[in-house]
């Protein structure tokens, strides 16, 4: 289990995609930012398919895994984690990613790709954002979503790994 250190967190709420899932991984990875997956995860962690999205960068990343979403907020609690918020990304959410002040020690949650979180879940998040979308549409893929908004969360409290010469 990586150790809060005051980063930025994301957090995979049982994964059941496994390409969506390594896609995830391998964008925070290459951000340098650490992961939680909260299990049960739809499939296997090894899985082909995982792995292939995840490509080479899954060895290079601080990487927990959670067998319950009591297990994980446990962890939290044993981490001394008390003021880390948990973010969550919902359609529902009222709240766009653009207007949302993020912290540097944010959990960003997302739930599930055909499910999302359920209630207990959605009322343990401190916060609830979205992902601004033309009328119609009902969902962006989890892992695009992800990506803008922790894009825009670590370029708000500046956050992104420092390129070296």
């Amino acid at each position: 289990m990586g150790r809060m250190d005051g980063r930025m967190r994301v957090a995979l709420y049982q994964p059941d995609i496994p390409g969506n899932a390594g896609a995830m991984m391998r964008t925070a990875a290459c951000l340098g930012v650490p992961v939680d997956v909260i299990g049960p995860a739809g499939f296997v962690m090894s899985d082909r398919q995982f792995r292939r999205a995840g490509m080479d960068y899954l060895d290079r990343m601080d990487l927990a895994q959670h067998s319950s979403w009591d297990a994980f907020q446990d962890q939290l609690g044993a981490r001394g984690d008390k003021s880390a918020r948990l973010v969550l990304l919902t359609t529902g959410a009222e709240t766009g990613f653009l207007e949302f002040k993020f912290r540097a020690d944010d959990i960003l949650l997302v739930g599930r790709e055909t499910a999302g979180v359920p209630d207990d879940v959605h009322a343990a998040a401190g916060a609830r954002i979205r992902v601004p979308m033309a009328p119609g549409n009902r969902s962006l893929n989890v892992a695009q979503a992800l990506a803008m908004v922790l894009g825009e969360a670590l370029r708000q409290t500046d956050g992104f790994p420092k390129e070296q010469d």
